[in-house]
């Protein structure tokens, strides 16, 4: 009978915390109507619109395009994107099509070059360059290359969402908004254009020069591309202030994985596929490009001469493997 007891209290208790954490959350107006005269809101981001009368409305989110100022006014952003800031929409460019490269090289069943395989490159060059062009005609100002931003100061200008005030504990006043517009947003609005127009050009030129395995390259696409959704809104801010660090990183990587898989591993026969082999060579150059960004990505270029022959490095991490290939070959160390 205890036990019984004991465990319709668990069910009961159970039950409560479910209501509880499924109730919708209770919000707070930090002020009971519109106002004349500006005054301060509580948190980061929570600002008070300028309405036609003249008069503010209430703290609250600033819509899309505005942020709070010092003042705690709704103002439009109208900075225009910091060199950092074009890397990093450069890098979310490159990650699509990073991707669709690699896809289309592992579908490919010849290690070589051939028509086909060329031409299902340049249609996901023209797949990512097409849904880059209209994000940018899309976005503020609309039809024009120009991008007007708010921008990014802090970490936490990614995540308004968790900095949300509680004003004298009693109801959290919602001020959830774009902060970094647009540079959080127009990279959604990228990845689903790029969805959009794979799958309308794609299909067309793999059922005609790769029938049997230019499908996977479609299918691998269909799942990465979700992905990369998913981390860009989850990770974004983290993305946005490490992605130098990360291509320089994975670049390297893949790399050296890319030289692993080279059957001839002594120095000699590495410098030979580089040269007399065209589909090594691409890659090779591609690497060195990526290093290139990562650096430039770093240094920003704040002193052109010294930070730009740092650029000279890019071949290192290739001539380094090449050079200590013979240390690490299994055979040596049986």
């Amino acid at each position: 009978m205890a036990g019984r007891w004991c465990l319709a209290s668990i069910l009961v208790l159970a039950w409560c915390a479910v209501t509880q954490a499924y109730k919708e959350p209770k919000s707070y107006n930090y002020d009971k109507g519109v106002v004349d005269k500006l005054s301060h809101c509580p948190g980061r981001y929570c600002g008070r619109t300028k309405l036609d009368n003249g008069s503010w409305s209430v703290c609250g989110a600033c819509e899309r395009g505005l942020r709070r100022d010092n003042r705690s006014a709704c103002v439009e952003c109208r900075d225009e994107p910091e060199f950092y800031d074009v890397l990093y929409l450069g890098f979310m460019g490159l990650l699509p099509l990073t991707f669709h490269l690699g896809c289309i090289d592992a579908a490919a069943t010849r290690r070589t070059f051939t028509y086909e395989l060329i031409a299902l490159y340049g249609s996901a060059i023209l797949e990512v360059g097409v849904a880059a062009v209209v994000t940018l005609l899309v976005t503020e100002p609309i039809g024009s290359f120009n991008i007007r931003s708010c921008k990014v100061r802090k970490l936490a200008d990614w995540y308004p969402l968790l900095h949300n005030p509680n004003p004298n504990y009693e109801g959290k006043l919602h001020c959830t908004q774009e902060a970094v517009y647009p540079l959080y947003s127009m990279v959604f609005v990228f990845y689903t254009l790029c969805l959009l127009v794979m799958l309308i050009i794609r299909p067309v030129l793999s059922s005609k020069l790769m029938p049997n395995r230019g499908k996977s390259a479609i299918y691998s696409a269909l799942y990465f591309l979700p992905a990369l959704i998913v981390a860009h809104a989850l990770a974004a801010g983290l993305i946005y202030y490490s992605f130098p660090y990360m291509v320089i990183i994975l670049s390297v990587m893949s790399n050296a994985a890319h030289f692993a898989f080279q059957l001839d591993q002594s120095m000699l026969g590495l410098l030979k596929g580089c040269v007399r082999d065209v589909r090594n060579l691409v890659i090779l150059l591609g690497h060195w490009g990526l290093h290139a960004y990562g650096i430039v990505a770093i240094t920003q270029l704040t002193e052109g001469v010294l930070h730009g022959s740092l650029c000279a490095l890019v071949p290192l991490p290739a001539l380094f493997y090449i050079l200590t290939s013979r240390f690490t070959d299994p055979s040596n160390i049986i």
